[in-house]
């Protein structure tokens, strides 16, 4: 096993193990960061239709309030004008959904989907909770959705929503009496739901880790070659000359060069010693000579 094998096995462990390390912290990082701008998308769209329900109710609903005596106008209605303007968004972005999902609704439009109720049903067992984040299938695939609950808090609401008796006849005219009453002071009626696809920015963060884990492999594979390089020129080609050399020294052959060190390395330190080395056994070899042929000293 040779010196450059070892090197580039221990090389290699210590790659892996920070290639795999890098690649997990990547991964969950990049996912979080897809979660995070899906909830940022989801916050937006919440604010939106509260900035509508807000207008709605400072400013459109006063104007109209003496024809409401004469006819019921869905337009005064905040969650009304909400859906309506979220639905406008949806002519672009038609998998992003806002609903303000009621399990006893005045329109029937509103009413909650199962998922929806036990996202009600939630709400209503943990009252001190004010947002709730989730998961769901579609069929144009995986959605997180944001959820808020709607609860009474304005003795108004149960104008039109308490009691069947003070309901506005005009909007019992429109809607009928069979369903939107009963409702009571805080408590939870319904949530307000916006879903927004995650598909999109969970595939950008899945493009953008295996771009990085590539370019991660290429730097290994450069360092790897340069490493290599300067581990031949260095060291192994250094090394060999010298090995060569000791064993030409060591089968008798005293005559040849020397082995010409450069630099102030470890290797020249070492080629240096083994130039002295070979010198002294020199020396010794001819001093032994000159004993067994009874030569005079040299």
């Amino acid at each position: 096993m040779g010196l450059r094998f070892k090197f580039n096995l221990i090389l290699f462990f210590a790659f892996a193990i920070g290639f795999v390390s890098a690649g997990f912290f990547a991964f969950n990082i990049l996912q979080q960061n897809a979660r995070e701008e899906v909830l940022h998308n989801a916050g937006i769209m919440m604010a939106s239709a509260m900035a509508i329900r807000g207008y709605t109710v400072n400013e459109i609903k006063p104007l109209l309030a003496r024809q409401q005596k004469k006819q019921f106008l869905p337009q005064t209605v905040p969650a009304y004008a909400a859906t309506q303007n979220i639905k406008r968004l949806r002519v672009n972005y038609p998998d992003y959904i806002y609903k303000e999902a009621t399990i006893n609704p005045t329109n029937p439009m509103n009413r909650a989907a199962a998922w929806e109720m036990d996202v009600v049903e939630w709400f209503r067992s943990h009252p001190e909770e004010k947002e709730f984040v989730g998961e769901r299938n579609t069929p144009t695939g995986p959605s997180l959705f944001l959820s808020r609950p709607i609860r009474v808090k304005n003795e108004g609401c149960l104008n039109c929503h308490g009691m069947i008796n003070d309901a506005p006849e005009t909007m019992k005219e429109l809607y009928g009496s069979a369903n939107g009453f009963g409702w009571k002071m805080n408590q939870v009626v319904g949530v307000q739901v916006v879903s927004v696809p995650s598909t999109i920015p969970f595939k950008r963060a899945e493009r953008a880790f295996f771009t990085f884990m590539g370019s991660l492999l290429g730097v290994f594979i450069i360092i790897a070659l340069l490493l290599n390089l300067t581990l031949h020129g260095m060291i192994i080609k250094r090394i060999r000359v010298m090995s060569r050399l000791a064993n030409e020294v060591s089968m008798g052959g005293t005559e040849q060069p020397e082995f010409e060190p450069k630099g102030n390395d470890e290797i020249t330190s070492l080629a240096k010693s083994f130039n002295r080395m070979r010198r002294s056994l020199g020396s010794a070899i001819n001093m032994l000579d000159d004993t067994i042929y009874n030569k005079p000293p040299r």
